[in-house]
């Protein structure tokens, strides 16, 4: 049993699997409208391909259809920084260990980054989306505070 594709008005098995997503329908003799379901949105209706007229080479019918679906282009999320402010009050031991714990980060590269904050004024904990960023720099403040460091963290669009 052969299959016939048809795309822009040509019948090609290979020109259906090239990056398209396509679905062949196809019954013997019989050659009318096939109801569309509800995922499927077309201006015409899909008519069905007849056995008969295929062997006498007979073009002259709706021939067989194609539905495709399009993926919708999905947009990547905004991404933020998260920074920690430098005061004068907050010991630079406890900073690693916000580093350390919420960030995920190693002891070296905590301590850098926490030298950076001291001499620098801020320093850039990480990137994430808003959400991510927005829940670190709760936990981070609510601990500083909890702590009773005046700790200042906050977030920015990159």
């Amino acid at each position: 049993m052969i299959v016939y594709w048809r795309i822009a008005g040509r019948e090609s098995f290979a020109d259906a699997h090239r990056g398209r997503a396509v679905a062949p329908y196809r019954v013997g003799a019989i050659d009318e409208a096939m109801p569309l379901n509800e995922s499927c949105s077309s201006d015409f209706p899909v008519r069905l391909a007849d056995d008969d007229r295929k062997r006498r080479g007979d073009q002259s019918g709706p021939g067989t259809a194609v539905i495709t679906k399009t993926k919708p282009q999905t947009k990547r999320p905004n991404l933020y920084r998260v920074l920690l402010l430098n005061d004068d009050y907050t010991p630079m031991e406890f900073v690693v260990l916000v580093l350390e714990r919420f960030f995920n980060k190693d002891s070296e590269t905590a301590h850098r980054i926490m030298m950076h904050v001291h001499q620098h004024g801020i320093g850039e904990c990480g990137v994430f989306t808003y959400e991510v960023a927005e829940t670190k720099v709760t936990q981070v403040m609510d601990f500083a505070r909890k702590h009773q460091h005046p700790l200042q963290c906050i977030m920015e669009k990159k």
